[in-house]
């Protein structure tokens, strides 16, 4: 063991040991699973709770994470380009296509706008539905102050038609999975209607839920999306596995 001649440099060697155990253990930035890529689309399993783009809260996010992934992969000297054609809220998992070139941006982003695409999620709710299946139809109204939608009346001004389809796929302890199909794409829309059936998504304390989930994440989780293939034309069939928790390990299916 090296020996120091003075206090000074003892001091000094102290604060640099103790730097660098604080840096060792700063959290290591967590690359998402790549469910699909080639030279136009990039498709994730977006982890819960991971931001889909940069906000004022300065978290990292889907975008940056997976643009520094690349450059450092694939050794790119300059900018690496990320488009996001559709979101998803922070506290959802699932599948998540990324555009890799401004053309694959532009021709996905109209896919999601035509509603050319086809979404499934999945949700574990706390009471069971009122009947295995179903189509929910509701008036959906945002309130941008509050990042919350709720039901309204048809006639109230803004109000936006929500529409969905959902069938139980099975039941654990005190837990019911729902398979839901999105027929509309509205702020927070399954998290809302399932609520005013009065089957609150678990740990989504913003629509009724009775408790929160870890690290402020909810039980609804993007299953599946079918979009064509912004380039190649055929349809892409995307499916992300459920996070690996004692939950939603309990409905693997």
């Amino acid at each position: 063991m090296r020996r120091f001649r003075n206090t000074r440099n003892a001091r000094v060697a102290i604060a640099t040991l103790r730097f660098l155990r604080f840096f060792v253990t700063l959290p290591v930035m967590k690359v998402p699973e790549i469910i699909f890529e080639d030279n136009h689309v990039l498709v994730i399993n977006k982890p819960s709770g991971m931001l889909v783009q940069g906000d004022i809260t300065g978290d990292e996010c889907v975008l940056e994470v997976m643009k520094a992934f690349i450059k450092k992969r694939d050794s790119k000297p300059g900018n690496v380009f990320l488009g996001l054609p559709h979101r998803l809220d922070r506290p959802t998992s699932g599948v998540l296509a990324l555009a890799k070139t401004s053309k694959a941006l532009s021709r996905l982003a109209a896919s999601f706008r035509e509603r050319e695409t086809s979404k499934i999620y999945w949700a574990v709710v706390e009471t069971p539905p009122p009947a295995n299946a179903g189509e929910l139809t509701d008036w959906l109204l945002k309130d941008s102050k509050t990042n919350t939608s709720r039901r309204v009346d048809a006639d109230v001004s803004g109000a936006k038609e929500a529409r969905l389809r959902y069938k139980m796929l099975g039941t654990s302890k005190d837990s019911w999975l729902l398979e839901v199909e999105l027929l509309t794409g509205r702020h927070h829309q399954i998290r809302v209607q399932l609520y005013g059936m009065g089957c609150s998504i678990i740990g989504d304390l913003k629509y009724g839920a009775r408790r929160s989930g870890p690290a402020g994440s909810i039980h609804l989780h993007a299953r599946q999306l079918i979009v064509g293939h912004p380039v190649q034309g055929p349809k892409m069939d995307l499916i992300a596995e459920s996070p690996d928790s004692l939950l939603w390990n309990a409905f693997r299916i």
